[in-house]
Order: C-alpha cells, then structure tokens, then sequence
C-alpha cells in the first residue's frame, strides 16, 4: 500500500465522509418523528424529509469514489506484487527451481495474489468502515440514552469472541487450501504438458482420476471453510438479535415511562442497526483478513527466498573474454544433498579448443556446463575464466560470453524469427539468416509459406525435435559468444542433418571455446580434448586416439557404436588398468 499512500488516504478519507453522513441521519429522523410526525407540523416533516433524502445522494457519491479509489489502489497492489513474483523468479537460481512445484507458482503468482488484492481493496476498507462506525455510533448512542448504550455495548464482546475464534480456527485450513490448489494447478499442467504421451499410452482415465483426487482436497477443504462460517455465522447473529430484542425491551420501557422520546428510540434504533452492521460483517472480514494473511506468507516465501547463486557486491564485468576456462579441483553437490555428484574435477580447456564430454547418463556431463555459467555454485574448487573466477564477475556478463544450447531445446511461442533473435536487441536480417544457414534450419525455414513469420506452438511444438534443436543453435550462434556450450544439440537430428550441423559448426567454432556434449561418438572424435567421465569422476583425459590405448572404459564404447575390429584384450586391459588408476 506504501507507494500509493495519497489515494488511499483519499480513499479513507471517504470513509470518514460517509460514516459523518451515517451517524447524523439518525439524529434527522428523530427530528422527523419527535416534530414532524410528533407535532404535525408538515413543513419541518417535508423539510427534514428533503434533507434525507438530499444526505442519501451526497453519501451516494462518495461511496461511488471510495469504490473507485480503493479498486485502483488494489489493483495496482496486484500489479505490483504479480511484477515482484515474477522478477523474482527470474533471479532465483536453478536450485531453487529444482525443489519447488511450477504449478505452485502459478497458483501464488495468480490466485493467492488476487485474494491480497480483494483484501487490501474491500477487505481493508471494510474493516476501517466498521471500526469508524462501530465507534461514532456507540458515542452518539451514549449521548441519547446511557443505561441503553451499555447494554447495548455488554453484547459487543459477545459477539467479537466468536468471530476471533472463526478466524483462528479457518486460517489454517484457508493455507492448506490455497497449497492443495497448488497441486491441482502443478497436475493440471503436468497433464497438459505432457498430453501426447498420455493419449499415447491411453492413460486418459488414470490421469482423470489422479486429478479428481486432487480436486476432492480442495473440495473437502472449502467444505470444511463453508462449515466453519456456517456455525459461527449464525452464532453471532443470534447474539446479535437477542440484543436487539433486549435493546427494544428496555428502551420501550423507558418511552412508556416517559424517560426517551419515541423519536430518540426511533434514532438509537437506527444506530443499533449501524453498530450491527459492523458486527455482522466481522465474520466476512475476518474470512478476508484470515485468506489474505495464509496467501501473504505463501507468496512471501517466494520474495524472501535467496539465491543460492548470488553476485558478489564487489562484482567486476567480464570483458574481452579469450576463452580459456579451468575447472580447479571443482566437486558439486544438489542444493540439501550431502553426496558429490562431482568430485575433484580438474581440466583447462585453451582458447579455440573444442572439449567434449563424454559419459553414460548420470556421470556428470550436463552439471558441468551449468557450472560454467553460474546457473549453479562449485561446492569445492574453483571455475576461472581467462584466470578469475567465475563468483567474481557479474552474472550478465558472464552469460552474455556464451552460448548454450540445452539438451530440452525451448522455443517460446512466437514467430522463427523472433525465437532465433531472441537476447539481441539489433539485429541485421543477413546475420540471422547466416546464422540459421550454420545452424542448418534456414532451408526447413524458407519452406514454411511464412518462412522466418512463421509462428511456432507452445514450446515450439509444431517444429520437429531437429528443427527445434536447429533453431536454438541458431539462436546461439547469434550471440556470438566467445564461449560455446552444446549440450548433447544434436541428439534429435538423424545422421544426414547432424553431419550439415557438424560441417557448419566446424567453421563457427573457431576461435570459440567449445563444449560439446554428445552420446554418439561421432560428434565428437575431432575434439581436442575428450573428458570421460564416470559417476561424478574424470576417468580420462585426451584426444580419441590417446584413449582408445589409455582407457578401456573409451575402448568400450568406441567399439561399440562405431565399426570396427574388437579391441584386443591386451588394449582392454591397459586401458582398464589406465582408468584405475586415474579413478584412485
């Protein structure tokens, strides 16, 4: 609310307006009953009539500002608490990501904050429009009869612990519902996302099912919610009735005696009413206030998270990158894990030099690369680039100097275009068509009838997983980037398109550092350097030709996907004894 204090103020300030008009028009009424209907006299009756009348249109306006105000208030707390989210998101490291559920997020960014921006528009406005009104009325009550106005205020408490225990009790399960959301939206998308494969398998049913169970916890908590309100509901408002019937009890004594006018219980009546009002809506507010504060510490434990990778203060840019990276005793363990899943990881990879890495699923290949880029923190060692360490240089510009083409190739829905250019802001025509054409995507491209307009399906579904993979080079070697990070790219392309894409990438890795990771041993033999690694560990070190005398783990699998005589049993051997050694 902080940033937009001069309208809500205006908007409270309404509120006073209002509750000023609320609390004299009892006292107008009992001018019309106590003399113009007491006394007969019609014209005070029309006049006082007038100026009820004229006192509705007046509050009328002001009501009609107030809504304005606080809607624009809250909408704009919405706004900014949406834009908070999600620029936070966006900071946060990939650690963070791995541990938390996406349809959580959505179900924070998009329902919980619609819940705080109700709240912080009627909720709180409410709640200052009863507390002023619950007040004013019971000084004014106090003025026309005190013995009335204390028994009217006894009931007060009585009503108030009721509706304080609704809101403890209902918090708790107003979170677990909000969280139980959270699943049904990380189900739904899961469902979605992954509905080829679910028709595939004919699993529609199962699926129906798993998310109707879901969908049943929430259910059973709003139920639970709905029978909560419903037994405190109508607890304060028997409480309420009996002491409005108390209420007209005595003070129609006090007429009968002639200690009040009929007017003045006609006006106390109207002020009971007022200070009902308030009472009445306390269970609402605290339903309001109770959802507000469950939603509030959920999207809060998004913007109070920290990064586990944070740039250091004293950050320096990286500039006039060579490429010459060195991983310095490097071991890496998961965000609340204990075990490695690297362990003293040494190499230096010279300027120009093409490093492939190459090993069976779960080695360590692909947690490598991430740390070249920060996307996570080295738990021991060090990663330099050009000789500073990679914690010592801000963020943007170390992943401004490389290019990386993940594994799960992304493509936002949009047009080709606009998905390769994606990360520069200027870019010729001839520079993305020559990077298309290295990539080898411009000829697929050019036969779309819209060629680079061509707009693509969610997550690029309407390319082919070759295609796919084709533009997110292309989209890296827009970069430029000194540093060129492959993540097994062309593991969707069939032989033909992987042998363009090697051709052209021969060409454009020159003067680059580049890492490669790849299955196929074919991808890789004219690596400069080969790092074959094994449960977290480098086994081996060097070019093909070394390692199929060095390593019979290499050996092994060279001759198993290539053509080739079977290596002898002695090369085995010495290889196997090599990587012994090199594991201890």
């Amino acid at each position: 609310v902080k940033p937009y204090l001069g309208q809500e103020a205006l908007a409270y300030g309404t509120v006073l307006v209002i509750n000023g008009l609320r609390v004299y028009t009892p006292l107008i009424i009992l001018q019309i009953v106590d003399q113009g209907i007491g006394e007969r006299d019609f014209r005070l009756l029309a006049w006082f009539s007038a100026a009820l009348v004229g006192l509705t249109v007046i509050r009328g306006a002001f009501v009609s500002l107030q809504g304005y105000l606080t809607e624009w208030v809250s909408q704009h707390i919405a706004y900014d608490l949406r834009n908070a989210i999600y620029d936070k998101l966006q900071y946060l490291s990939f650690s963070y990501h791995d541990q938390i559920q996406t349809g959580q997020l959505l179900s924070r960014a998009i329902s919980d904050v619609d819940r705080i921006r109700f709240f912080t528009g009627r909720g709180l406005i409410y709640l200052a429009d009863a507390l002023i009104l619950f007040i004013s009325s019971a000084i004014l009550m106090m003025r026309l009869n005190i013995p009335l106005a204390l028994l009217a205020l006894a009931m007060t408490p009585l009503v108030f612990y009721p509706g304080l225990l609704f809101g403890t009790r209902v918090r708790p399960v107003f979170r677990e519902a909000q969280d139980k959301m959270g699943h049904v939206a990380t189900r739904l998308q899961d469902n979605l996302l992954g509905l080829r494969i679910v028709k595939a398998f004919a699993q529609e049913d199962a699926e129906i099912a798993r998310f109707a169970e879901a969908n049943a916890d929430v259910f059973r908590l709003n139920v639970e919610t709905a029978r909560l309100r419903s037994v405190y509901g109508p607890i304060m408002s028997i409480i309420v009735n009996i002491g409005s019937v108390l209420i007209l009890w005595f003070g129609g004594t006090l007429v009968i005696r002639g200690h009040l006018t009929l007017g003045a219980l006609v006006a106390f009546n109207s002020y009971l009413l007022q200070l009902v009002m308030p009472i009445r809506r306390l269970g609402w507010i605290i339903t309001s206030l109770s959802n507000a504060q469950a939603c509030g510490e959920r999207i809060f434990e998004i913007l109070d998270a920290e990064s586990e990778v944070v740039e250091a203060p004293d950050a320096i840019p990286l500039e006039d990158v060579q490429g010459h990276v060195v991983f310095d005793h490097v071991g890496f363990r998961y965000f609340g894990s204990t075990a490695l899943v690297l362990q003293d990881i040494s190499f230096e990879a010279k300027p120009g030099q093409i490093v492939a890495l190459l090993g069976a699923t779960g080695s360590g290949k692909s947690t490598i690369i991430n740390l070249i880029p920060r996307f996570y923190d080295v738990s021991q060692g060090r990663v330099l680039i050009d000789g500073v360490d990679v914690r010592d240089v801000t963020l943007e510009s170390l992943r401004r100097s490389i290019g990386i083409v993940l594994q799960e190739s992304t493509l936002f829905a949009a047009t080709i275009r606009e998905n390769i250019t994606y990360g520069r802001e200027q870019v010729s025509e001839e520079e993305m068509i020559q990077a298309a054409k290295a990539a080898a995507a411009h000829d697929f491209i050019m036969r779309f009838p819209e060629g680079y307009e061509t707009v693509v399906g969610e997550r690029g579904i309407t390319l082919s997983g070759g295609q796919r993979q084709r533009v997110a080079i292309a989209r890296a070697l827009l970069t430029n980037p000194r540093i060129l990070i492959l993540d097994d790219s062309t593991s969707s392309v069939d032989a033909e398109t992987e042998q363009k894409i090697q051709q052209a990438m021969a060409t454009l890795m020159e003067g680059r550092t580049s890492f490669v990771i790849a299955q196929r041993l074919s991808s890789v033999r004219n690596a400069d350097m080969i790092l074959l690694l094994e449960r977290g560990r480098l086994v081996a070190t060097g070019r093909q030709e070394d390692l199929l005398h060095e390593s019979g783990l290499y050996a092994q699998i060279y001759y198993s996907q290539l053509e080739g005589p079977a290596p002898s049993n002695e090369v085995v051997a010495a290889g196997m004894t090599h990587a012994a050694a090199a594991r201890d």
